[in-house]
């Protein structure tokens, strides 16, 4: 790669970065947990672990994947994989509640 077109691409991926990225601004993943962290101190909201605890259970003979968190809502979606199968059931944070559940 001659050194005109390495600045170019160099250039190009300058452009693609985010802005709040160069700006040293947190992601919005960091603003996540950042809120998370409050709101369980807070007691506001139930501690991961603890969604986990009520709902892993309760879908046997499937493989627990993860989780994500939608701070804006305090919903907690957690994955599942059963026969090929995806399942996510949806949790208020707040309450333990499941909301739903899609997939088999």
């Amino acid at each position: 790669m001659t050194m005109s077109a390495m600045r170019g691409f160099l250039g190009i991926a300058c452009l693609l970065v985010p802005f709040g990225a160069v700006a040293g601004e947190p992601s919005q993943r960091q603003r996540d947990h950042d809120a998370v962290r409050e709101a369980r101190m807070q007691g506001r909201l139930l501690p991961l672990r603890e969604i986990e605890r009520r709902v892993v259970p309760q879908l046997r003979g499937a493989r627990y994947l993860g989780f994500e968190f939608d701070s804006g809502s305090s919903v907690y979606t957690l994955k599942f994989l059963r026969d090929g199968n995806v399942i996510w059931v949806s949790v208020d944070g707040r309450s333990g509640q499941v909301l739903g559940r899609s997939g088999n």
